[in-house]
């Protein structure tokens, strides 16, 4: 996705499995990252809700997959070929997922959102391709959508912060989004963004340990409405 100009991309639109753009690699950790639970992660901000698309082309609003879970987003495109850009979000995102199947009690209470840059070669018809892909190789809960133009799709990049330039087709209307920072945003389940990881930062094994963290949260939240619930109103 880093500096995803023309020349990176495959203007075929050709899956993302269709070429080998060589082995992904996680930074080097530096550092023994802290177990989940002994710290807190920040509340960023909100996420702004927007309509997109699913791939069976029917509305679905961005906050259906951004609450209810604890969430995973990142905007990619089906087709680019940059190793540094989709194929290794691609490889971090299957990573961590292995990583939470190995809990079936936290796999329940994780998602993976998938959004594309360029809704007009990503339509309905080839995100659902994509989808295909992926759900096949896991049960985890991965949604993958699009926008129904490069239009509607600016205000989401832009309320997630995702810098981007916009390329134009030849009679001026905008066509997708490129040169943008490879960034995925770790939601927790009232739709809110708790940590932001950009490329130097995409280490499964830290990532794991925030969605833990926030999945330890949420069951020590939900004890506590319990207690209280238990315990009655106060005189």
């Amino acid at each position: 996705m880093i500096a995803a100009a023309a020349g990176t991309l495959w203007a075929s639109g050709a899956a993302l499995a269709a070429v080998d753009p060589g082995a992904a690699v996680a930074p080097r950790m530096e550092f023994i990252p802290p177990p989940a639970g002994t710290y807190t992660l920040q509340k960023i901000q909100p996420v702004a809700d927007a309509s997109l698309l699913q791939p069976s082309g029917q509305s679905a609003q961005l906050s259906t997959v951004t609450t209810g879970k604890i969430t995973l987003l990142t905007f990619f495109y089906t087709y680019c070929a940059d190793p540094l850009g989709c194929p290794f979000a691609y490889h971090t995102l299957t990573d961590i997922r292995s990583r939470v199947l190995l809990d079936a009690g936290l796999a329940q209470r994780v998602r993976f959102v998938s959004i594309s840059m360029d809704p007009t070669n990503d339509t309905p018809e080839a995100i659902g391709r994509y989808r295909d892909m992926i759900s096949r190789e896991s049960a985890l809960e991965w949604d993958v959508l699009t926008a129904r133009t490069v239009r509607e799709l600016l205000p989401v990049l832009d309320d997630f912060g995702q810098d981007v330039s916009v390329e134009q087709a030849p009679d001026g209307r905008p066509r997708r989004a490129v040169h943008h920072m490879l960034k995925m945003f770790l939601i927790d389940r009232t739709g809110v963004v708790r940590e932001i990881y950009t490329l130097a930062f995409l280490e499964p094994l830290v990532m794991l340990n925030d969605i833990r963290t926030l999945y330890l949260e949420e069951k020590a939240s939900v004890a506590s409405s319990v207690v209280r619930t238990a315990q009655g109103p106060r005189p």
